[in-house]
C-alpha cells in the first residue's frame, strides 16, 4: 500500500471520527433543547431515591448522548452544593448504562439484505433522507421544537455518515500486513486495554472508541484475520475506563465532594474493568475457542451493554463501601471552606444552571425582604444586633447581585431555548430590584439609628399614620415574596393594586405632615426622618410592583413592565376591584 493510499485512508478515518463526534454533539444539543430542562428540573427531587435516581441518570445520559458530560454535570451540581455527593452513586451507574444506547443505534450500520424493509433500515438509505428533513425543519420552521428536531435529525445523519466513513477506511486496511500486525498486538488483552484507555482519554469519548471497534467488526476482514471477542472485549472495557479522563479534568479547582464524584466514576469503571479482565483471562485459559470467534457489530454493542449492566448489578449492593472509599481517597480538609457560589461547569447544561440561579434568586428574595421587615422593627424598637444583621444582609444581597448577574449574562450567551432566555431576562430584572430593596432596608435601618441617637418621638397622629402604611408595606412584601418564589400569578396580580394604595397613602400622609410642620406640631429634624421613612416605603413598594410584573409576565414573550401596567390599570376590572378593597382596608 502506497504512502498516498495510506494518507487517504487515514484522512477518511479521521474525517469519519470528526463527523461522528460532531453528529453526536449536534444530537446532544438538540435533545437538550427539546427537553427544555424538564428532566433536569426533577434532579434534586429524585436523588434520594436510588431507583429513580438510576433511571434519571440513564435518561439524561440518553438525552445528551454522553456519560462523560453527565458526570461533569454531576461534578458541577455537587460543587455548587445542589446535590449531595453520596446521592450521585445511582445516577453515575445509570449514566453508565444509558451511554450504551449509542452503540445499539450504530448497529443499524450492519443491516444488510435485498428486502425492501432491510434496505430502508440501512443508514445509506435513511440517513440522507433524515438529513434533508432536518435541514428543511431547521430552515423553514418557526417553532423552536421543530427546529431542535431538525438539529437532532441532522446530527443523527452526520453521526451515521461518520460511522460509514470509519468502516470504509478500516475495510481498506484488510489486506495490509502492517495493519494486520497491529491487530495481532491487540490479541494481547492488556495491550488492547491500555491502547483503548489511552485513545479514549485523548478523544474524551467512550462512544467514539466503541464506534471504531464496531467499525472494525463491520469491515470486511477475511476469515483468517477477523477482530475477535478476545480483542474487542478489552477495547470496550478500556473505553469505559478512559472516559473517566473528562470528569477528572473537570474536577480541577472543585471542592472535596466534587472530587469524590470523579473518584466514584473512576472506581466503578476501574474495579469493574479489573474484575472482567480477570474473568476474560480465566475463560481464555479454560476455553480459548470461545473468544477466538469473530465478533459482529451487534456483538460489540452486547459486550458494551453487558459490561455496564453487570457493573451496576455488582456495585449497587456495595454502595456504602465505595462511598467510604471515595471519602478516604479524597480526605476532608478542615481548613477548606465551601466558597463556590455558582459553578460554570453547569454551563454544559443551561437548563439546570438556570434552575440553580432561580433557587439562588429565591434565596436573595428572602434575604432582601427579611432585611426590610427587620429594619421596620428597628424604627419601632431599636436593636443594635438587628442593625448589624441588616448590614450583613445588605452586603450579602450585593454579593448575590454581582455574582448572579455575571453568571446569568454568561448563560444568555449560550445556545438556550426562548423559554430559558425569557427566564434569564426575568431573573436579571428581579435581581436588580431585590438589591435595591436591600439598600432601602439599610436606609430604614439608618433612620432607626437616627431616631435612637436624636431621641425622636413621633406625634400620635404621625405614629398612627405610619402604623397604617407600615401594615400595608408588610402585606405587599409578603405577597410579592410568595408570588415570586412560587411563580404564583394569582397572588402577583394583587401587588399592583396594593402598590397604588400605598402611593395614595404616601401622598396623603406627606400632605398631613406638611400641615403639621406649618402648624408647628412637628420639628424639622423629626420631619426629615419621617419623610425619609415614607420615601423608602414608597420605593420598596415600587420595586415590589416591578417584581410582581415580572412574575405576571413569565408566560409572555417580552418583559415590558410599564406597558403591561398601563394596560391592566386602564382595562382590568379585577385590578379596580382589588384596589377598592385595599383602599378600604388601609385608610387614614
Amino acid at each position: 500500500m502506497s504512502a498516498t493510499e495510506v494518507l487517504i485512508i487515514f484522512a477518511t478515518l479521521v474525517g469519519g471520527l470528526a463527523f461522528f463526534l460532531y453528529g453526536m454533539n449536534a444530537m446532544s444539543t438538540g435533545l437538550e433543547q427539546m427537553a427544555g430542562g424538564k428532566l433536569e428540573s426533577t434532579l434534586k427531587k429524585v436523588t434520594k431515591s436510588g431507583m429513580l435516581s438510576f433511571f434519571l441518570g440513564a435518561g439524561i445520559t440518553i438525552a445528551i448522548q454522553s456519560s462523560s458530560a453527565m458526570t461533569v454535570m454531576l461534578v458541577g451540581l455537587v460543587n455548587s452544593g445542589i446535590v449531595e455527593f453520596a446521592d450521585t452513586f445511582s445516577m453515575i451507574m445509570g449514566s453508565h448504562v444509558g451511554t450504551t444506547l449509542t452503540a445499539w443505534i450504530l448497529t443499524l450500520s450492519g443491516v444488510s439484505g435485498d428486502n425492501f424493509f432491510l434496505v430502508l433500515l440501512q443508514p445509506s438509505t435513511f440517513a440522507p433522507i433524515l438529513a434533508f428533513v432536518g435541514i428543511v425543519l431547521r430552515m423553514i420552521s418557526k417553532k423552536e421544537k421543530r427546529r431542535n428536531l431538525g438539529v437532532i435529525l441532522i446530527g443523527f445523519a452526520v453521526l451515521m455518515a461518520g460511522m460509514q466513513m470509519m468502516s470504509s477506511s478500516m475495510s481498506s486496511f484488510k489486506d495490509d500486513p502492517s495493519f494486520l500486525s497491529i491487530l495481532t498486538a491487540f490479541k494481547s488483552p492488556v495491550v488492547a486495554l491500555l491502547a483503548s484507555v489511552l485513545f479514549t482519554s485523548v478523544i474524551q469519548s467512550s462512544a467514539a472508541t466503541v464506534a471504531i471497534v464496531q467499525a472494525l467488526a463491520l469491515s470486511a476482514f477475511s476469515t483468517n484475520n477477523p477482530i475477535t471477542y478476545q480483542m474487542a472485549i478489552p477495547l470496550v472495557i478500556g473505553a469505559n475506563i478512559g472516559t473517566c479522563m473528562t470528569a477528572l479534568i473537570s474536577s480541577i479547582g472543585t471542592n472535596k465532594n466534587a472530587k469524590r464524584v470523579v473518584a466514584m466514576h473512576i472506581y466503578t469503571n476501574l474495579f469493574g474493568g479489573i474484575i472482567y479482565m480477570v474473568i476474560l483471562y480465566i475463560v481464555m485459559f479454560i476455553r480459548p475457542d470461545l473468544l477466538s470467534n469473530k465478533i459482529s457489530i451487534i456483538g460489540v454493542a452486547v459486550v458494551h451493554s453487558l459490561f455496564n449492566v453487570a457493573n451496576t448489578i455488582l456495585f449497587t449492593p456495595l454502595k456504602k463501601p465505595i462511598v467510604a472509599l471515595c471519602r478516604k481517597t479524597v480526605k476532608n480538609d478542615k481548613a477548606e471552606k465551601h466558597t463556590v457560589f455558582l459553578d460554570e461547569r453547569l454551563f454544559n447544561n443551561p437548563p439546570i444552571a438556570i434552575l440553580e440561579c432561580h433557587r439562588l434568586v429565591n434565596e436573595m428574595a428572602n434575604i432582601a425582604f427579611d432585611s426590610v421587615l427587620s429594619a421596620i422593627d428597628t424604627i419601632y424598637d431599636y436593636d443594635e444586633r438587628a442593625i448589624d444583621r441588616i448590614r450583613e444582609m445588605e452586603a450579602l444581597t450585593d454579593k448575590y447581585e454581582d455574582r448572579l448577574t455575571t453568571y446569568l449574562v454568561k448563560i444568555s450567551s449560550k445556545n438556550i431555548s426562548p423559554s430559558d432566555s425569557h427566564t434569564v431576562a426575568r431573573l436579571l430584572h428581579s435581581i436588580n430590584d431585590f438589591e435595591r430593596i436591600g439598600d432601602h432596608a439599610l436606609n430604614l435601618c439608618q433612620r432607626g439609628v437616627e431616631i435612637k441617637e436624636k431621641s425622636i418621638v413621633f406625634s400620635n397622629d404621625a405614629k398612627e399614620e405610619l402604623d397604617i402604611i407600615t401594615k400595608a408595606l408588610v402585606e405587599i412584601i409578603t405577597i410579592t415574596k410568595e408570588s415570586f418564589i412560587n411563580d404564583d400569578i394569582e397572588k402577583a396580580s394583587l401587588v399592583e393594586p396594593l402598590e397604588q394604595v400605598i402611593d395614595k397613602l404616601n401622598y396623603e400622609i406627606k400632605d398631613r405632615h406638611v400641615n403639621r410642620l406649618k402648624e408647628g406640631k412637628c420639628t424639622v429634624n423629626l420631619g426629615f426622618v419621617y419623610s425619609d421613612i415614607l420615601a423608602d416605603y414608597e420605593r420598596i413598594s415600587d420595586h415590589c410592583s416591578n417584581i410582581a410584573v415580572y412574575t405576571l409576565q413569565q408566560n409572555s414573550e417580552n418583559i415590558d413592565p410599564h406597558k403591561f401596567l398601563d394596560k391592566i390599570k386602564s382595562s382590568d376590572s379585577e385590578f379596580i376591584q382589588e384596589y377598592d378593597i385595599y383602599s378600604k382596608k388601609y385608610t387614614i
